[in-house]
């Protein structure tokens, strides 16, 4: 996670936005639309957390998703 440090702020940026796209999806699932647009709503954050790991990934390699996963599991 060394490379984590030299690029320290667009790490930061990268897992908040990540974050905040999870947590839009999460919204999604209880929200008042139904059906067709909640799942496209859904899909559409799913696949903007898919490009920032891409990311995210190309800054700090493989250790990625555990940053990922580490974000994710300090929601609250």
């Amino acid at each position: 996670m060394n490379r984590a440090n030299e690029h320290g702020s667009e790490v930061a940026r990268l897992l908040r936005q990540i974050s905040a796209e999870y947590e839009a999806a999460q919204r999604g699932l209880s929200g008042l639309a139904y059906g067709t647009s909640q799942h496209d709503f859904i899909t559409a954050r799913m696949e903007n957390m898919g490009q920032l790991h891409n990311q995210l990934r190309s800054i700090v390699g493989d250790d990625a998703i555990a940053l990922v996963a580490e974000a994710l599991n300090a929601l609250p």
